[in-house]
């Protein structure tokens, strides 16, 4: 088995330096509060320079660790080899050692993602789970200002926003990274310094991934043109740190004049958002909580202008244009409290009933006097239809009356509780209601001798719950 090291090296001047750099380790943890001699700590170590350094510093420092390494079995011996050093390394430290073997190429092809992605994933998942068990404060991962560097650059050119420009954050929840304040170089040096052994992972030399492409190819490159590239992207990193603050901030004043949560809903005036300023930066900052894209920004923009029953949607959540509201509701229907409803839907569910749609020829139809189902004249709706919780405003023209009347007045003269009104559900097209669920049908819509097809619609619990 080979693993790497200096042998020979002048110590002359190292000593001060390695101090030196002891110091910093300290007084960065310290400065950005990310634990205490108190705290127990898992080092994710994968064997190579940065995680060997982390060890040695954690162990010159006097903190508590234990040692986690993920085999990841995508580099055959070479993998093994790294288990076998760093379980070496956990006997040297005489410290607790973990280990894990994933078919990373196995399961990313199930997830149907990147092996990186699927790395990742697996790594996280898995640290977080022996951080619990074994009772650890942190997870410290070997991140240095190098990655960040790097980290950046992709971010930007993925099109993150400023939350990307910061660059990987000193502390996540449990995930903690203590070396974010040292050059690559620096680590190199104080590996030297200490004759620290250490391995190789030769896929860091390759282009393959993205992260080595930017740190092979293309820094290199600006650095021709501009030497001093990675220190002026740290001080940027700083720098975007601090504007991501005030940006947050200013964000959370918008989003507390605009959103009104309504149950698991969010709704939103259209007038009051429409005089946002950065209206497009805002509005990614609301949907992108609920999956949208950047790339939906625009379709939310054309929303603020279309008719009632629009909407886009994301894999989790839809946002529906109605009447002068912008409302953010859940794709599950059983969650939503406002549902839109497609030409061709058979069966709709709600949170309290289900509703079954279908259409019949006049000659097939035959009177109804249940207050669950509703006969309208096919051909005067237009599709989509929204089901919804009645709010105050609504009104219709109840079936037998040529004058509209108010929801509130007529609740009043059917004797509806509180409560009952409380559970009371409208459908309504293109800003008509044409069915108060359970109750009556709009006088608009109704079946006459002049109807061709009629549009059945049943609630099926007999309840308007």
């Amino acid at each position: 088995m080979s693993f790497c090291c200096v042998a020979h090296f002048n110590f002359s001047n190292s000593i001060h330096q390695v101090m030196e750099f002891l110091q910093r380790f300290k007084e960065y943890i310290r400065e950005q509060n990310l634990f205490t001699l108190k705290d127990k700590l898992l080092l994710a170590v994968s064997g190579g320079v940065d995680s060997v350094v982390l060890c040695e510093l954690c162990k010159q420092s006097g903190y508590e660790f234990s040692i986690a390494h993920c085999n990841f079995q995508l580099r055959g011996d070479d993998s093994e080899r790294d288990e076998q050093f760093v379980r070496e390394l956990g006997e040297k430290y005489g410290v607790a050692f973990y280990a894990v073997k994933f078919d990373t190429k196995r399961i990313a092809k199930e997830r149907k993602v990147s092996t990186q992605e699927a790395a990742r994933e697996l790594r996280y998942q898995w640290f977080e789970e022996i951080r619990v068990a074994g009772g650890y404060s942190y997870i410290l991962t070997a991140h240095h200002a190098d990655d960040n560097i790097e980290t950046v650059l992709m971010n930007f050119f993925r099109g993150t926003g400023i939350k990307g420009l910061r660059g990987i954050e000193p502390k996540h929840d449990f995930v903690v990274r203590p070396l974010l304040f040292a050059r690559r170089s620096e680590l190199e040096e104080f590996l030297k310094a200490n004759q620290l052994q250490f391995v190789t992972d030769i896929s860091n030399l390759a282009d393959d991934y993205t992260r080595n492409y930017f740190r092979n190819q293309l820094i290199p490159l600006i650095a021709k043109t501009f030497p001093e590239v990675n220190e002026n992207l740290l001080g940027n990193i700083s720098r975007f740190r601090e504007a991501g603050q005030l940006y947050r901030q200013a964000v959370e004043l918008h989003k507390k004049k605009l959103l009104e949560p309504k149950g698991n809903e969010i709704h939103i005036p259209v007038l009051k958002l429409k005089k946002t300023i950065p209206l497009h930066a805002v509005l990614y900052e609301i949907i992108n909580e609920y999956d949208f894209s950047s790339s939906q920004v625009d379709e939310v923009m054309a929303l603020l202008d279309s008719e009632t029953g629009k909407y886009i949607q994301s894999s989790s959540h839809r946002i529906i244009k109605n009447r002068n509201w912008l409302i953010i509701a859940p794709n599950e229907t059983q969650q939503s409290e406002t549902i839109v409803i497609e030409e061709g839907d058979k069966n709709v569910q709600c949170s309290m009933f289900n509703v079954q749609f279908s259409i019949l020829p006049t000659s097939n139809l035959k009177p109804e006097t249940s207050n669950q189902i509703a006969l309208l004249d096919a051909n005067e709706i237009k599709f989509p239809l929204l089901l919804r919780k009645w709010k105050q405003g609504d009104y219709f023209y109840p079936l037998g009356m040529k004058k509209k009347k108010k929801l509130a007045r007529f609740f009043i003269d059917q004797k509806l509780s509180k409560t009952d009104k409380e559970k009371v559900w409208v459908m309504e097209m293109d800003k008509k209601i044409i069915w108060v669920v359970s109750y009556r049908i709009d006088e608009r819509f109704k079946v006459t001798d002049k109807t061709k097809s009629v549009l059945k619609i049943t609630v099926n619990t007999g309840q308007t719950e």
